[in-house]
């Protein structure tokens, strides 16, 4: 069944990049949450908790860092629509077993088009951020699993990421 096929929207009929026209679309409610891990040695995640980095609060530039940059996706994704945000959440959870810090990152608002590339964005560069201001004690920082782990709003409806 050719109508099953799932049909890239960034692409016109001759495979050039187009912007989508999203102007037809209804005003819903959109939100979507993103996450990302960042794991490091446990004399890092210990220096980060005790706010003694050198370059100062950690947690709080990074969560500072992934509102800002949610507010700029289109700035950084090709193709992506300028968005009145209503809502942007960074939240950072630290934990001590893995010596890591889990990024989880919102967006939402009320509008054609979904927010999942600023949510993920978000994720994102609060890890780099992370790893930029504590790179100088740790190079072997690894940031893994930025995944978008539940979208709602708009003609396609929710998705929730199965739990692993």
């Amino acid at each position: 069944m050719a109508d099953d096929k799932p049909v890239l929207t960034h692409v016109d009929a001759s495979g050039k990049a187009q912007m989508v026209d999203v102007g037809a679309k209804d005003m819903t409610e959109r939100v979507a949450v993103a996450e990302g891990r960042i794991t490091m040695q446990p004399e890092t995640l210990a220096l980060i908790l005790s706010g003694e980095a050198k370059k100062g609060d950690v947690l709080a530039v990074a969560r500072i860092a992934g509102i800002m940059a949610a507010k700029k996706t289109h700035e950084l994704i090709p193709l992506c629509h300028p968005l009145m945000l209503s809502k942007v959440a960074v939240d950072l959870e630290p934990d001590q077993a893995t010596s890591s810090i889990r990024v989880v990152a919102s967006a939402k608002l009320t509008g054609q088009t979904g927010v999942e590339m600023e949510a993920l964005t978000a994720a994102s560069i609060a890890c780099l951020t992370i790893y930029d201001m504590v790179k100088a004690v740790d190079r072997g920082m690894t940031i893994e699993r930025v995944r978008l782990l539940e979208k709602s709003g708009g003609k396609s409806g929710g998705f929730r990421a199965e739990n692993d």
